[in-house]
């Protein structure tokens, strides 16, 4: 070991921790970071839940309703293998009028510019524990009258559900198990 790393390391173990170096920061979680877009679509009357079950099978990462009963979804993306092997994503857009990327912030964006994530038809939130900030309108691509009404219908439902059996576990029992 050098001696300027010995006695690096000395020193340290030696220091109070009020004295030691702050690490860094951890990185957000995709938790972090549905919490920061939650708050940011909640200052704009948008209210949505977490891990959505849709009908193809997937599972949205956030979906929700504005206050035009438009439909959005957020798919979270926290590393970068993740996002730029995520090949699932056009399924989500028959599921909604508007769909959001949400990204951690330390995510090189570049990517997102791209044919393969369709900027066209896909805007672009960024966001950790605390907040959130729109980088990218999504763009409105109406969902037809009777597929609006299905998924809203199915997103009241389960939150309903998920209000109740939080209330009262017992209850997780019966009705339709949105939440699997």
């Amino acid at each position: 070991m050098p001696w300027f790393t010995f006695c690096s390391y000395h020193a340290a173990m030696s220091m109070p921790d009020s004295l030691l170096p702050a690490s860094s920061p951890p990185l957000p979680s995709a938790a972090d970071v549905a919490r920061g877009i939650g708050r940011l679509f909640a200052r704009n009357d948008i209210w949505c839940l977490g891990e959505m079950p849709l009908r193809c099978g997937r599972r949205a990462d956030l979906m929700g309703v504005d206050a035009r009963g438009q439909i959005i979804i957020v798919e979270i993306k926290v590393a970068k293998a993740d996002l730029l092997g995520d090949a699932k994503w056009p399924d989500y857009l028959n599921y909604c009028d508007r769909f959001y990327w949400g990204l951690a912030p330390h995510l090189d964006r570049a990517c997102m510019d791209t044919d393969a994530f369709r900027p066209d038809l896909c805007g672009l939130i960024v966001g950790d524990g605390y907040d959130a900030e729109i980088l990218r309108p999504a763009p409105t691509r109406r969902l037809a009258a009777p597929r609006r009404k299905v998924e809203t219908e199915r997103l009241a439902r389960a939150a309903l559900r998920r209000v109740v059996t939080l209330a009262d576990p017992h209850t997780r029992q019966w009705g339709q198990d949105f939440d699997s």
